[in-house]
């Protein structure tokens, strides 16, 4: 994090006032491209953040004050944006009151930033917390549309982001993404997979860059943590399925580059000594809600299953009980002791909020893949897969065996880890909390009731869909997925494979109300938003209930 100046300000800032809006750039400071953001906001303060365009290192003057126009609580000051740092610069702007709106904005060289809005947190007796709750975010996968309408919200606390902020492949006609990246010409720059901090840093500059992002991160702070695009695909502790040594290098390199890359770049308070790549850590709003994010990805995560690679046929049949055997191995963890220790703590600390959150990446629930072979014939099915790419109808082909014999439809979920998911589990059980867990990565949306192997409730999940990451139920054609997928797992109360969009989540004494909100398309504009439901969790004096649908 940059250092703070206590003095020397560029006089912009005269007290009590904007910084003036005919100011200018100068030749060194061609203004600030990438717009503003704020994060990780607490009651008394919030992290600044911008990048500077200029061609030599400069001082940037930051201002933050109460939107409705009052004195108190004002706060500005310095900092030095340079190389080091990719241009970017980041204050904690700390001295703030709880529960309040403010504005802030920078300057440097004459330019002036845009102006953003954020809220600190409530502290005492809360009435409501508005949240919007979002994933997954392919730039050539489409237009950032949902970003453009969480914007627009009319009530917004909050943005609780549950990673792939970022992707990591290139701009080659089969890469991900990128039928649709040409025909909107949305192309990744740089234009190959990214491997090195200069590359990490350019696909940021570029997905900050887009006016529909910019205008989410402008309207409140953002609480984010990673996933696997941020470094490359189905990461894991020591390694990654999109990683291969012989050609990208050191694991542990590209993943320190990737991480600093996220640092510098995301509105997110570093510990002292820098950003690591565990980045658990707790928020809290008022009396009303503990959130706690948790990290799935690069602390402890051992190397997820596969189906081709790790189910063994014997006497041309899969040995479902071997590979299964392997699944259950009490050493193939997620969250590893020290996050388990912390994530202990901190329920017992928050018992006394009325709800407590867990921002987590990965589904939790128990989701068995659907059974197609119920709902249609064989004929039906080899049409269904005739009608889609070569290889997703290859795939589709192996596992449609596999989920006939309850087979989990996602091994890199918390699905491939159900050892794991029972430490946790206990961790809720113990600590006397019924946590709402929101998930991300799927590209659906999800609804789901959490019990443990014993058949108890442990929790409730709401899983958002992607801003414009390609779904599942995009890829099976005709294969109603989403309804097949609820009709097969009880845990599972809704999921919608295709639709694109995001959570606003809504939290009340009595009740935790998720409406699912979907983009009418993210291939063009203008676009409409549109309710898929509103699903509700209600408190208990014995803990929490299913989720039910609002009605009306």
């Amino acid at each position: 994090m940059a250092k703070l100046h206590r003095r020397g300000l560029l006089g912009l800032f005269a007290a009590g006032s904007a910084i003036p809006a005919v100011a200018r750039a100068d030749d060194e400071v061609a203004g600030f491209e990438h717009g503003v953001a704020s994060g990780d906001p607490m009651a008394d303060r919030v992290i600044l953040w911008t990048r500077v365009t200029a061609r030599t290192p400069v001082d940037v003057a930051w201002r933050i004050w109460p939107a409705d126009g009052t004195r108190p609580s004002r706060a500005s000051g310095q900092v030095r944006a340079g190389p080091d740092r990719d241009w970017t610069v980041k204050v904690d702007a700390t001295g703030l009151e709880p529960s309040r709106e403010y504005l802030f904005e920078f300057a440097a060289g004459g330019a002036v930033s845009p102006q953003g809005r954020c809220r600190t947190l409530p502290v005492g007796a809360t009435e409501d917390v508005v949240v919007a709750v979002a994933s997954c975010q392919l730039h050539p996968g489409g237009l950032f549309n949902a970003w453009a309408a969480v914007a627009e919200l009319e009530r917004l606390d909050a943005v609780i982001h549950l990673g792939d902020y970022i992707y990591e492949y290139g701009a080659g006609p089969d890469a991900y993404g990128m039928t649709t990246g040409a025909a909107l010409s949305r192309i990744p720059q740089p234009p190959h997979e990214i491997v090195t901090l200069d590359d990490y840093r350019l696909r940021h500059a570029q997905y900050k860059s887009d006016p529909d992002l910019q205008a989410a991160h402008a309207r409140a702070a953002f609480i984010c943590v990673w996933d696997d695009h941020e470094v490359t695909n189905d990461g894991w502790l020591n390694g990654a399925d999109n990683h291969q040594p012989d050609t990208e290098g050191d694991w542990a390199t590209r993943k320190a580059a990737a991480i600093r890359a996220y640092a510098e770049w995301m509105p997110i308070r570093e510990p002292e000594g820098g950003l690591t790549d565990a980045i658990f850590r707790s928020f809290r709003f008022g009396d009303l809600m503990a959130l706690h994010m948790v990290e799935t990805r690069l602390t402890a995560r051992a190397e997820q299953l596969d189906y081709a690679r790790d189910m063994v046929v014997v006497d041309g049949a899969p040995d479902v009980a071997g590979f299964e055997t392997k699944r259950n191995d009490p050493t193939r963890d997620l969250l590893g002791e020290p996050q388990r220790a912390w994530l202990s703590d901190a329920l017992g600390q928050h018992r006394d909020a009325a709800w407590q959150v867990i921002g987590n990446q990965v589904v939790m629930a128990r989701v068995a893949g659907p059974d197609v072979t119920a709902v249609a014939g064989p004929d039906q099915i080899e049409a269904a897969l005739a009608s889609l790419p070569a290889e997703v109808a290859d795939g589709l082909r192996k596992v449609i065996p596999l989920f006939k014999a309850g087979m989990p439809f996602n091994l890199d979920s918390w699905d491939g880890y159900p050892v794991a998911r029972e430490r946790l589990y206990a961790q809720f059980a113990e600590a006397g909390v019924q946590p709402i867990v929101l998930a991300g990565d799927s590209h659906a949306f999800w609804v789901n009731e959490l019990k443990d192997a014993a058949g108890a409730r442990r929790g409730a999940e709401f899983g958002t869909s992607a801003i414009s990451s390609p779904s599942p139920g995009d890829a099976v054609g005709a294969i109603p997925l989403g309804p097949l997928l609820d009709q097969a797992n009880p845990e599972v109360l809704h999921c919608d494979q295709k639709a694109k969009g995001f959570i606003a989540l809504t939290v009340t004494r009595e009740a935790a109300t998720a409406e699912l909100i979907s983009v009418s398309t993210i291939l063009a504009k203008p676009f409409e938003t549109r309710s898929l439901g509103r699903w509700r969790v209600e408190k208990t004096a014995d803990g929490i209930t299913a989720p039910s649908r609002v009605r009306g």
